[in-house]
């Protein structure tokens, strides 16, 4: 379970034998079930995740009670209400397994135990971390200038298998629109 994780620090840092047991000693194995939240909102993420297999998201509550999805994420990739989990302040976002998935899973304490004892593993925390800013500047910048079929054609491009594994419902918010019109513009799209 831990090589996908191993091969990702392998292709962005070098790393040795002692780097990929500290992987395998402190990133614990799980398996969530569908519609699992594993970081509920009113409390500090516990986890960062790595995604083995499986689909996860991000979502709050807003003013109306809706569920409003922030981050999608698939293999391999990371996932967890990051400021909120690095600065260990309470959450405002849940993190849901929106498919069966597997995982794995590090503690705050014990990232910093890892990065502390070994630089390549600091430098690609680094990494994660610039790759999660990039992610959210660019979706930022994609929510205000693009319209919404312009975003759901980008998704279309960049990350299909959301589109085959993730509700509908959760699509169109992440996209900023409501599932009605991500409908319409799937059925103009196919056309």
């Amino acid at each position: 379970m831990h090589n996908q994780l191993l091969n990702l620090i392998s292709q962005n840092t070098p790393i040795t034998e002692f780097d990929k047991n500290l992987c395998v000693q402190y990133f614990e194995p799980v398996l969530y079930p569908k519609n699992r939240v594993v970081e509920p909102e009113g409390k500090i993420p516990r986890y960062l995740y790595f995604i083995v297999s499986g689909f996860m998201r991000l979502f709050y509550y807003n003013d109306s009670g809706e569920e409003v999805t922030t981050h999608i994420n698939c293999p391999p990739g990371f996932l967890t209400s990051y400021s909120d989990f690095i600065d260990g302040k309470i959450s405002s976002e849940n993190v849901e397994c929106v498919t069966e998935c597997e995982l794995l899973r590090i503690t705050k304490k014990d990232l910093d135990t890892i990065t502390q004892e070994s630089i390549p593993l600091k430098n690609f925390s680094i990494w994660v971390f610039q790759q999660s800013l990039s992610y959210n500047e660019s979706r930022s910048k994609d929510l205000a200038n693009l319209t919404a079929e312009q975003r759901y054609k980008k998704l279309l491009e960049t990350n299909p298998q959301i589109l085959h594994n993730v509700p509908l419902q959760y699509i169109a918010s992440f996209l900023g629109m409501n599932a009605k019109s991500l409908s319409r513009i799937r059925r103009q799209i196919i056309k």
